[in-house]
């Protein structure tokens, strides 16, 4: 580290207003003698009139000493700094140097301007260069004349839309998102089995646009990605249409800005659409997931580019489906699902609570098969028009879980293979079953977002090997 002189160490640009105001006070300091040195950071001959004026181009001495406003003065003594004062103030540098009447001539005070090494882009630069920090992933040398973003294609780091180049320096601003140490390991990616860190995950957070400030996020749904229960490598294996879909609760999802309400489900919101992207970029570059690898879906879905999501809790007539797993209210959390894409409840006429149901268990007994029982998991995500409906009626979300339950009852002969000249459905065996649960115990969750004009709900329906055999529902706390 740069280390400053014994004495009175002042930082200036010329392009500062400030800095141009207070340029005589160089020379009543050293008139009285005061040891005084000047950083500039933009002009060596600015301030005019110091003898001890050092160029600070490579802004080193203003990184290493976190200058964040210009001027800055430094008092240091037996190479410790003592005290320091941002901007002018005639009170302030005049306890500090103990001279009387400083600057008569100036205003009082005047704030002080940015400092070049905290301007946006360069932080990150001399951080590279001067920091702590190094970055472990290896680098790849591009050509002048080469295109980033054709490179990214030709490496097969891309979902097959462009992504952002992860040059060292968007790595290192995405790190400062989390206090987390980027050799951290936050978990061990399928199908490969490689290690991932915090530094991978924050240049696959690079690649799909997100802000610093999601990095948590994705830090998150990585982790729970990387759960036994969810079974990652099962979940990109399989021919089926499944992918993870990412619920977020808690107060992360106002501070991030992510979308709770109209087309909450769809495109336009950068937080929403660039974490579930990450993660499956994560899955992608870091584990090999790769289509015709192990990715061996027949058709897939949209939702393996990205599927996020916000829950609205704050105009929800229930509690958060956090909270349903066991966390605290104001906890921020990542529910990961294996799922895709999505089934309308279209219901625009019931006003009781007893019609809408069953208009929800008509829609939900088609889910994977109308034969089909106990196989996959289901979200139905209730918007505000039809929660609205339940709300008057005084039903809690536990009251329509039951009531869905008891309408999603299929008889034993109707679901086996052959009734009704359909081969699709269960072994002959359960034909005297009177009655077979549709979905599991805990296979029926809910959550509410969307807009609030359209009687309209959603069922995101699970991977068919939803459950201990296969993919299970995992919930991680944001941290």
């Amino acid at each position: 580290m740069k280390r400053l002189p014994e004495g009175f160490s002042l930082f200036v640009k010329k392009t500062c207003p400030t800095c141009v105001l207070i340029e005589p006070l160089v020379q009543e300091l050293a008139d009285a003698g005061t040891q005084l040195t000047v950083y500039s950071q933009d002009d060596p001959s600015f301030p005019a009139g110091c003898e001890r004026v050092i160029h600070d181009a490579s802004l080193e001495f203003s990184f290493c000493h976190h200058i964040e406003t210009v001027p800055t003065l430094i008092l240091t003594r037996d190479q410790k700094e003592v005290a320091r004062l941002a901007g002018w103030h005639r009170e302030e540098w005049e306890s500090l140097t103990g001279l009387d009447h400083l600057g008569s001539g100036l205003p009082g005070y005047r704030p002080g301007c940015g400092s070049l090494n905290v301007a946006p882009g360069i932080r990150e630069e001399l951080e590279l260069r001067f920091g702590a920090v190094r970055l472990a992933a290896r680098r790849i040398e591009v050509a002048p004349m080469a295109d980033d973003l054709e490179t990214c294609f030709e490496k097969g780091w891309t979902d097959g839309l462009p992504v952002v180049p992860p040059t060292p320096a968007r790595v290192l601003a995405m790190l400062h998102g989390t206090r987390r140490q980027p050799d951290e390991i936050v978990g061990v990616i399928p199908p490969n089995n490689a290690a991932c860190s915090v530094e991978k995950v924050a240049i696959n957070a690079v690649m799909a646009g997100c802000k610093p400030e999601y990095l948590p996020v994705v830090l998150a749904a990585v982790e729970a990605a990387c759960l036994d229960a969810f079974c990652m490598h099962g979940l990109l294996a399989t021919t089926y249409f499944s992918s993870p879909v990412v619920i977020v609760n808690g107060p992360v999802r106002q501070a991030i800005q992510m979308n709770s309400g109209v087309n909450a489900l769809g495109q336009g919101n950068r937080a929403n659409a660039t974490i579930g992207r990450a993660l499956q970029l994560v899955i992608r570059n870091v584990g090999g997931g790769i289509p015709g690898g192990v990715d061996r879906a027949t058709l897939g879905s949209p939702g393996k580019y990205t599927f996020c999501f916000a829950e609205d809790e704050e105009n929800s007539p229930w509690e958060s489906l956090s909270v349903q797993k066991g966390f605290d209210p104001g906890v921020s959390t990542v529910t990961l699902f294996p799922g895709h894409g999505i089934h309308e409840i279209y219901d625009q006429l019931s006003r009781t609570p007893e019609s809408l149901a069953r208009s929800m268990a008509g829609c939900l007994k088609a889910v994977v098969h109308p034969k089909i029982c106990m196989a996959a998991d289901v979200v139905v995500v209730i918007s505000p028009e039809h929660a609205a409906v339940f709300q008057a009626a005084g039903w809690s979300k536990q009251r329509l879980l039951e009531e869905l339950h008891s309408l999603l009852q299929i008889s034993g002969r109707d679901a086996v293979r052959g009734a009704d000249g359909n081969t699709e459905g269960l072994p002959e065996s359960y034909a005297d079953v009177p009655w077979i649960p549709k979905f599991k115990k805990d296979g029926l969750m809910i959550v509410h977002a969307g807009g609030t004009a359209g009687k309209f709900s959603a069922i995101i329906t699970g991977w068919i090997a939803s459950g201990a055999k296969g993919s299970q529902t995992v919930t991680r706390e944001i941290k």
